[in-house]
């Protein structure tokens, strides 16, 4: 199957909102949102976040299969002069074809543009993210951070380095 990449504009807002939604769905410990509360978001917040595809160091990529449907996505930001891995999913439908390599292909790309490393952080209990980041060349390198939906739950700090 092939996939375009590409950074989402604030015209892709109502796609954004769809991806954002079913990710929500189907995967709640990867983000720091409950769908209940995305739910309620009005076009102007969908219309910001599609724009950080756009914006200075920051990035958002989206990947659209050949029938036209966004399949994938992943965004990066900096974060304290670190670019940071942020907003990651891959539709069940093609997880395992090669979306998310090319998803973080792109990321780690951007990455570059913005320091030597790349920074993410993962649910303690998603070892199947784990494990992709890992296969990738991301180590855990011992910190961990309180879940900000559940602090009694912690993230992964993984880190690789890229040049």
């Amino acid at each position: 199957m092939a996939v375009t990449i590409r950074s989402t504009t604030e015209h892709d807002w109502e796609q954004v909102r769809t991806l954002r939604l079913k990710a929500l769905a189907d995967t709640p410990l990867a983000f720091g949102e409950h769908l209940v509360d995305a739910e309620k978001h009005g076009e102007s917040e969908w219309r910001m976040r599609g724009a950080r595809g756009t914006n200075p160091h920051s990035v958002y990529l989206v990947a659209i299969d050949d029938d036209g449907r966004w399949v994938g996505t992943m965004g990066g930001y900096v974060d304290r002069s670190v670019p940071m891995l942020v907003g990651v999913y891959v539709s069940t439908s093609v997880r395992g074809t090669g979306v998310a390599e090319a998803l973080l292909a792109g990321i780690e790309e951007w990455a570059l543009t913005e320091g030597d490393m790349l920074l993410l952080h993962v649910h303690e209990e998603n070892p199947r993210a784990r494990a992709f980041y890992a296969k990738a060349g991301y180590i855990e390198n011992g910190v961990t951070h309180p879940y900000v939906l559940d602090p009694s739950a912690r993230e992964v700090e993984m880190v690789k380095l890229l040049r």
